[in-house]
């Protein structure tokens, strides 16, 4: 196969990835985890069932490359001290009205192994080292940004799976209002 056979070989089957990744975030979004199929996302891809296999082996393997998150958090040592609250309530509310994929994973989470599995890897991964930064108690980072991931993932599961009118109808500048001082206290107060 020549060098352009194969670059242009290579194009589709990063096309075919996309398109798949795309199906499956829409179809994981609208169906959840359980009743989300292969044939239904190979379908909606416009591809054989058997390419979806092919690339991702099964539909874990699908679910966890389509529910690759990014939380994009902010650095929080650019912000003074008093805002990192107000900083990250900010954050997640923008994150989750502009990305599908977020309340999808929510969903999913509460209701599947690999879906809460997920969920812990952003957690490890994306929100304990911003906890860090910021925490003056090292040995509690761990707990203060669970405390933090409750209140934030509260906050979405009322607002954005459950639709809880109250949640709803707040503006953003009063979720913010009432989360931003219990997230602050939560990952910079001293020992309780």
């Amino acid at each position: 196969m020549s060098s352009e056979a194969a670059a242009a070989a290579s194009r589709r089957s990063d096309a075919t990835r996309a398109a798949i990744l795309e199906a499956a975030r829409e179809r994981f979004a609208a169906d959840g985890y359980e009743r989300a199929t292969i044939r239904a996302i190979a379908k909606d891809a416009g591809i054989d069932p058997s390419m979806v296999m092919r690339y991702y082996g099964n539909k874990e393997g699908l679910f966890i490359a389509a529910s690759e998150i990014d939380l994009r958090l902010p650095e929080l040592g650019a912000a003074p001290g008093r805002d990192v609250g107000a900083v990250l309530v900010s954050h997640f509310l923008d994150r989750w009205e502009d990305d599908e994929v977020l309340t999808a994973m929510l969903r999913v989470g509460v209701t599947n192994t690999a879906g809460a599995e997920r969920m812990r890897q952003v957690f490890r991964s994306q929100l304990l080292p911003v906890a860090a930064g910021v925490c003056p108690v090292p040995e509690e980072v761990p707990r203060r940004a669970a405390l933090a991931g409750s209140q934030i993932l509260g906050m979405a599961l009322a607002r954005y799976v459950l639709r809880i009118p109250p949640a709803v109808d707040m503006t953003k500048d009063e979720v913010i209002a009432w989360l931003a001082p219990t997230i602050q206290r939560y990952l910079t107060a001293e020992k309780p």
